[in-house]
């Protein structure tokens, strides 16, 4: 079991190493910091496209929307028209809920055998879960905001108010960003529950455990260069817009620790297409999400249902009668 998950470890050290010596020994800053960046986002771009369009050319022959809730039927019975919409409305509001909220998930229920009856089966909320789960993912989006002030000049206003909103504590100099940390502390939740659990631990696979690793490898060393080695914001800046630009340089004074973030950040970025991480483009296209459940008042035609040539039985008759006589088979028709 422990292989799942030492596997991936090793994987991530040894791409931060790659990046590390790469960069300190061999003087490779033109690769780690060019190279790999725009191969990075090219991967990222042309992958995305491609499972994107892949879902949206595949025909959904059924309404098949996953509901937990009483369909639209008779008057004198309450429908749930958020958890089983038969309006476009109705599955909007189901959509900007899972969104932004992961509604489904706040309903979740772990079932677990009562310590004190060992036969009965219990159900419980597993509300730690939900939060670690919007914990994880607004951090995330808050640093991927944040970090556009590299890439933008002038600095957008609505990314000035977003570090105004994430550094309001102002704790030490620099000023503590709360998402660096909440990143850092969502993403070991996460592992840890991979881990311990023992039936996600089941059902975990390598590749589950290997982007956590990836995203935990890009925090720690994003929060070591912000507070510990002060690595110089203005090579940062100018090394950022010159990628921005097409205009590439490499800054003077920015160590390999910088170029191995880059490299991590890269190689996530590159993953996502392949990887479970689609599912952020994947949630707009699930038919288990976005269609209506309106299969009570609406007729619903596969689209697969192509003309085809069919042989009748007196067709096939005709073809064989002689035959069928010979062996003795009934037929309808003697001539």
């Amino acid at each position: 079991m422990k292989q799942k998950y030492m596997l991936p470890l090793t994987g991530v050290f040894l791409l931060f190493l790659l990046a590390y010596a790469g960069v300190e020994g061999a003087g490779m800053q033109w690769f780690f910091g060019i190279v790999v960046p725009y191969a990075a986002v090219l991967a990222f771009l042309a992958g995305f496209v491609y499972r994107v369009m892949g879902w949206a050319s595949s025909a959904v022959p059924f309404r098949i929307p996953t509901t937990c809730g009483q369909q639209k039927s008779l008057p004198w019975i309450k429908q749930n028209r958020i958890d089983n919409p038969d309006t476009t409305a109705g599955v909007f509001v189901r959509m900007v809920l899972e969104i932004f909220l992961f509604r489904s998930l706040f309903r979740n229920t772990k079932a677990a055998f009562n310590r004190n009856e060992k036969n009965k089966l219990t159900y419980s909320w597993e509300i730690f879960l939900w939060l670690g789960a919007l914990a994880f993912h607004y951090s995330f989006l808050t640093v991927l905001l944040r970090h556009l002030r590299f890439f933008l000049n002038p600095v957008p206003a609505c990314i000035k108010v977003v570090e105004y909103f994430d550094g309001i504590i102002q704790v030490g100099l620099p000023i503590v960003m709360l998402s660096g940390f909440l990143l850092l502390g969502a993403a070991l939740f996460l592992l840890a529950r991979r881990i311990f659990d023992e039936k996600v631990s089941y059902i975990s696979l390598a590749a589950d455990y290997f982007p956590l690793f990836l995203i935990i490898g890009i925090a720690v060393t994003g929060i070591f260069m912000r507070y510990f080695t002060k690595v110089d914001i203005l090579g940062v800046k100018t090394f950022t817009m010159g990628l921005a630009t097409f205009h590439p340089v490499i800054p003077e004074g920015v160590g390999g620790l910088f170029y191995a973030h880059i490299f991590m950040v890269s190689i996530l970025f590159a993953y996502i297409p392949v990887s479970k991480l689609m599912h952020m483009g994947g949630i707009f296209l699930s038919p288990t999400r976005n269609m209506a459940n309106n299969t009570r008042m609406k007729r619903h035609i596969n689209p697969w249902n192509y003309d085809v040539d069919i042989h009748t039985y007196e067709q096939y008759e005709d073809h064989f009668r002689d035959k069928m006589i010979d062996a003795g088979l009934p037929v309808d028709k003697k001539e």
